[in-house]
């Protein structure tokens, strides 16, 4: 092989440190890793096999080892809002809720919130129901 080949590796690496750096998450720094390590690997050997099987190597032991640290620091906590101080109280549906029609309101607190049956089956307008749950910005109810 030529002398060449490092800086194919170098360019690889710093390729994957652009994709790295855009986005938000860790996805390809393991592969910047990888690809160093192919890297300094030209200075021992010309052969291109060895020097994949070491990215590939590298790449995958950087993945096992960091992976676990990485979901840890990363994991998405629930952000709770003012919403869901909603959850458990009672309402009067205003609107017939019809989930099929995408219909169906419900008065909290003096408050209109749009609506969706939590079984799926209509609730009349006048009836009370408890707040279970809350998707987008529906509120989600059942029946009390």
């Amino acid at each position: 092989m030529e002398n060449y080949i490092v800086f194919v590796w170098l360019i690889f690496a710093g390729f994957m440190l652009v994709c790295e750096a855009l986005t938000t998450q860790l996805v390809s720094i393991w592969f910047v890793i990888g690809g160093i390590a192919a890297a300094v690997t030209c200075i021992f050997t010309d052969n291109l096999l060895i020097q994949s099987s070491v990215f590939i190597v590298v790449s995958f032991i950087c993945l096992i080892v960091t992976r676990p640290l990485v979901r840890k620091v990363m994991k998405n906590k629930k952000q709770p809002t003012n919403s869901d101080r909603l959850i458990g109280r009672v309402g009067i549906v205003t609107v017939d809720i019809i989930n099929q029609k995408g219909e169906g309101q419900v008065n909290v607190d003096g408050k209109i919130w749009s609506a969706k049956s939590i079984d799926g089956r209509e609730i009349k307008s006048g009836a009370n129901v408890r707040i279970t749950s809350i998707e987008g910005v529906k509120l989600l109810v059942d029946v009390i």
